[in-house]
């Protein structure tokens, strides 16, 4: 996670924009412009996310002089906002974001597990959740959580299934002795890994954070 200390004046110009953009108002943690600004700074998303509650209620003079500069003209701050993005380190956006921590765990959970794969980290914890949902006989395309899952994640209801049937290969509840070879394997055994084994309630809380990130 990106650390306070590591936090740049600049970088509240980028968050008063997400911030102004309709609705105006605080955004969810883990929605697409919340994350992929998180991407862009190389910050966790849960820190942006506390920084925007700042703007929110204006808890510092600094904040306070930014909105009064920025608050009630968003052209002016779209114009700073394109002048910051383009002098990125003068070129180097490495020297740009010099000092800031980079996560790459939280990174890569949206990204494709794999060149050209629609699946990212984020995708299989969704469907690890409603995994723990189902019995085996209802994880079919058929089923109407399934479905509506598929939707979401603008993937096929069979490529859902894919999932779920792997999922219940890595399950040592049900001790599947069938082998199976799909590349999906291993993304799904790290998912399992970090999340199979923890709290049904608190991967719930998570999964609904994530489907933000989708309803974009």
């Amino acid at each position: 996670m990106g650390k306070s200390s590591n936090w740049s004046d600049d970088y509240w110009l980028l968050l008063l924009q997400v911030y102004l953009r309709k609705p105006v108002g605080m955004k969810p943690m883990y929605s697409r412009i919340m994350v992929d600004l998180a991407m862009e700074l190389h910050i966790h998303p849960r820190v942006l996310f506390s920084k925007l509650c700042q703007i929110a209620t204006l808890q510092t003079p600094r904040i306070e002089r930014i909105w009064e500069r920025y608050g009630e003209n968003p052209r002016r701050l779209s114009r700073a906002v394109r002048l910051l993005r383009e002098m990125k380190g003068y070129g180097n956006a490495n020297e740009f974001y010099n000092g800031v921590e980079v996560n790459e765990s939280f990174e890569k959970d949206f990204k494709p597990v794999t060149d050209g794969s629609p699946w990212t980290p984020a995708a299989l914890i969704i469907v690890l959740d409603l995994y723990f949902r189902l019995t085996p006989n209802t994880m079919v395309s058929e089923t109407p959580e399934i479905q509506e899952l598929s939707r979401l994640l603008k993937v096929r209801a069979n490529d859902v299934v894919e999932v779920m049937e792997i999922y219940q290969h890595i399950d040592p509840y049900l001790n599947r002795r069938d082998v199976l070879f799909n590349s999906l394997l291993g993304p799904c055994t790290e998912v399992w890994r970090r999340y199979g084994n923890s709290d049904t309630e608190s991967l719930a809380d998570f999964a609904k954070e994530l489907k933000e990130y989708y309803h974009a």
